[in-house]
């Protein structure tokens, strides 16, 4: 088959601000060392980094064990998240952080609560105190079923400070979601709340870990936190309240001494068909990763407030709201509810209240602000913010310049990472003060990554070309496996290449050494003999000033191979007529071609979503192509949106 083949033209270019470049923790003669030393010798730049970064009780023995796809990383040395993440900050320079903020918290009723670094190491050793005294041991699994409130982080530290891996389950799934989870992972204690609140509701929790536990037996402990004061059935001798269990806990609990390759989390991640993946990552290795990437990509200061809008449940809340932040010890923001209650502005709210300097969200969090208006955001004094930051899938580069002139006021350099909850942490991103960026592009690698665009058959696509991603060399936060499934985790990651890891992305890398991420491959398509990925006819579309998001997908032709159907909301104040479709048309012609042009338009006012934000592509290619929905849904958000796509089909 033909490599991918990228049809967008884009010609603008920003470089790094001189003065932003001057005050960089890494510029471009660091980076330019980093990357030396890097390719040079991956291992020893990852031992550097781990010097440099982590504390340690027993140094390694040996940097890297890699017996394809199994790696272990600093062999032999023992260290503990939860020390890093607090002790060392009361420790080090006089106990310097020890009153600095770790969390700022704002829950969605408007209450507050801001957490010094010596109140959350006191709060997490009661708390790991508390599962101790439940009988948690090193080694056992606790699930995590709670809204996004600082008790989460508690539990997830308190949890890494016994050596007890946990597995957070985001606090939308569903009770048979939430079994799936608990028997797979064979957890003994379930720690939840009786609700959350979300659009100006409380929403129940521990009605759905009771469901969930009517099905099975796994559970010998549920504790509960007070949230919503929602009644709740407490079950005699399962269920405990939080707050009664706190009471009395000791406020001292010395962190275990765990090896770097100790299970640290389970997180579940929905396949396209069958049971939930569970990724495994584990201790040393992961902690380095996201602690050195935080620190250098979102060029963390001690005075910074830091933003990242992510759902603790998904693997950016792990490592860029809690594990890196925290172990770098920067104040790290947590908000409970969704970004439009109680009004459209109520982020940029919270980033003129906290006076917030970074900040790192979604691109379909960004393309939601767009179709709402600019009216939103500048009725309020975004002025603190000196860096912003893309995740969880590639940015339309018309989103891309609304985010740098309406929330950067062009002030701000933006930092587009790609990387999976199997990375762990961030692998292809520009580097602010450093990088020359490209609306819509993820830039270069980070150093000691190696990631390079194949064809079908193995060979190197080069630039510019396009082909599908992979990882040629371990890294630090590599997943160690599919938890209980070493014959799926091999079968889904490595067979396609020898020993090298396919990510399930195509990628198009341009003449400069760009990456381009153009989405799963899943979603590639083939037309007359053209592989064409959907986020450049996604990004066509989304820069004419009527739409405000648009998702595409092919569905079977007679005579092409492949019709490409797109899936329009337009922008406020633009209706959704015939002659609306044809303009849509005209416009995805002119901007890349006529081979890139829909055959069908369908305009809706939302699209399936994941919970972490991701389109649901796979169920918009079934209702395009007129088909039942298989697979897994447990991740979609809403479920109106896709019963009202298929109405309008009907």
């Amino acid at each position: 088959m033909p490599d991918i083949e990228s049809l967008l033209k884009e010609t603008r270019r920003f470089k790094p601000d001189p003065a932003f470049a001057r005050e960089a923790n890494w510029n471009k003669k660091t980076v330019a060392e980093h990357r030396k030393q890097a390719d040079k010798n991956p291992e020893k730049y990852w031992a550097a980094r781990a010097k440099e970064n982590i504390t340690w009780f027993t140094p390694w023995k040996k940097v890297l064990d890699w017996k394809p796809p199994f790696a272990k990383w600093f062999v032999g040395g023992k260290l503990n998240v939860s020390y890093n993440c607090l002790d060392r900050h009361l420790e080090e320079d006089g106990g310097a952080r020890r009153n600095k903020a770790a969390i700022i918290w704002e829950g969605e009723p408007g209450d507050t609560r801001v957490i010094t670094y010596a109140e959350l190491h006191r709060e997490v050793c009661k708390f790991a105190n508390v599962l101790k005294t439940q009988g948690i041991k090193k080694g056992d699994r606790v699930v995590l079923y709670m809204p996004m409130i600082p008790e989460l982080a508690i539990a997830m530290l308190a949890c890494t400070r016994i050596g007890a891996p946990h597995s957070i389950v985001f606090g939308g799934f569903s009770a048979d979601a939430l079994r799936d989870r608990i028997d797979d992972v064979g957890a003994k204690t379930v720690i939840t709340a009786d609700g959350g609140f979300r659009k100006g509701a409380g929403f129940p929790l521990k009605q759905a870990v009771d469901d969930a536990l009517k099905m099975t037996k796994a559970v010998d402990t549920v504790i509960v936190v007070e949230r919503t004061k929602q009644d709740v059935k407490m079950k005699k001798g399962r269920d405990l309240w939080w707050h009664d269990l706190m009471k009395d806990a000791s406020p001292k609990c010395a962190a275990a001494k765990l090896d770097s390759e100790h299970p640290l989390f389970i997180l579940y991640t929905s396949g396209s068909t069958g049971k939930p993946k569970g990724i495994l990552h584990t201790t040393g290795g992961y902690l380095t990763h996201v602690t050195t990437t935080f620190k250098a990509i979102f060029d963390i200061k001690d005075s910074d407030v830091y933003w990242c809008t992510a759902d603790i449940g998904w693997i950016t809340g792990h490592s860029y709201v809690v594990y890196g932040p925290l172990a770098a010890g920067a104040t790290t923001m947590m908000y409970e509810g969704v970004p439009v209650h109680p009004g459209p502005d109520r982020w940029w709210e919270l980033i003129e209240k906290w006076g917030v300097n970074i900040f790192y969200t979604a691109p379909t969090a960004i393309r939601t602000f767009i179709r709402l208006g600019d009216e939103h955001p500048n009725k309020h004094d975004l002025s603190s913010l000196r860096l912003l930051g893309s995740v969880g899938e590639p940015i339309n580069p018309e989103a891309w310049m609304w985010y740098h002139k309406v929330i950067g006021k062009k002030n701000c350099p933006i930092v587009d990472t790609w990387w999976q909850t199997e990375t762990g942490g961030i692998m292809i991103t520009s580097l602010p003060g450093v990088v020359t960026t490209k609306p819509g592009s993820a830039t270069l690698p980070f150093p000691g990554i190696d990631p390079e665009i194949y064809d079908e058959e193995g060979n190197v696509a080069k630039p510019p070309g396009g082909g599908l991603l992979v990882l040629r060399k371990p890294w630090p936060g590599m997943l160690r496996g599919i938890w209980g499934d070493n014959k799926r985790f091999k079968e889904q990651y490595w067979s396609r290449f020898e020993d090298t890891y396919f990510c399930g992305d195509g990628a198009h890398r341009d003449k400069d050494g760009y990456f381009w991420i153009m989405g799963r491959i899943d979603d590639v398509m083939n037309i007359s003999g053209h592989r064409i990925g959907t986020m450049e006819v996604e990004s066509a579309l989304v820069s004419h000033k009527g739409v405000a998001e648009a998702a595409v997908v092919g569905r079977p032709d007679d005579i092409t191979g492949t019709a490409i159907v797109a899936f329009v909301s337009p922008r406020g104040g633009t209706k959704a007529t015939d002659a609306f479709k044809k303009t849509l048309i005209g416009h995805v012609s002119k901007e890349i071609g006529a081979i890139a042009r829909p055959a069908e338009i369908r305009f809706t006012d939302a699209l399936p979503k994941t919970r972490s934000g991701k389109i649901m592509r796979r169920l918009l290619r079934d209702i395009a192509s007129g088909v039942e929905s298989t697979g897994d849904t447990s991740t979609l958000e809403d479920f109106s949106v896709l019963a009202s796509l298929r109405g309008d089909e009907d």
